[in-house]
């Protein structure tokens, strides 16, 4: 079992690139917004029971999926109510079950961060789509979050998501 654990910051590709992933390998694609959406029907975001059943959620479904020898994409955006330990319980909660985690950080410029941000293809589950509220969250350091594992970093300015895809394919 293959966990993928595609990470970057809002608007960077992620769910793009996981799509395409998920296409050519057959892994399922378990996107944060799922669980995201799902935890802010009844909880404020960034409540103590959001973040806690958020987490706890990612990590119920990340083990079982390696029990069961369910291959996975997961998108994840550091983000400052997520807590420092959860990238160390995701790799646990896979390794202990026999997996594998691969980490893929996708990087973009700024500017075309700033450019995808207002997208209308974001708001399908409900994604940050302001450039404004993004500069605020980011002057508010709302997306410091300790640096992540990567043992692979894309551009996605710079090729097409199903190029990183491949990418992502030929690392695995």
């Amino acid at each position: 079992m293959n966990l993928v654990f595609l990470h970057g910051p809002a608007a960077s590709g992620k769910l793009t690139v996981g799509r395409e992933l998920a296409r050519l390998t057959g892994y399922r694609l378990f996107h944060n917004h799922l669980v995201v959406d799902a935890v802010t029907a009844v909880f404020d975001f960034g409540s103590e029971s959001f973040v806690r059943l958020r987490e706890e959620t990612w990590l119920s479904v990340f083990r079982e999926a390696a029990l069961r020898e369910v291959s996975l994409i997961f998108t994840f955006t550091p983000e400052r109510t997520v807590r420092e330990s959860f990238v160390g319980d995701a790799v646990a909660a896979v390794e202990g079950a026999g997996g594998r985690v691969l980490f893929v950080e996708l990087i973009c410029p700024e500017s075309e961060l700033e450019r995808r941000i207002e997208d209308g293809s974001r708001a399908e589950f409900g994604k940050l789509r302001s450039k404004a509220l993004l500069q605020e969250l980011r002057g508010a350091g709302a997306f410091d979050y300790p640096k992540l594992p990567t043992d692979l970093r894309i551009d996605s300015s710079e090729i097409t998501p199903a190029e990183a895809a491949v990418l992502i394919l030929e690392r695995l």
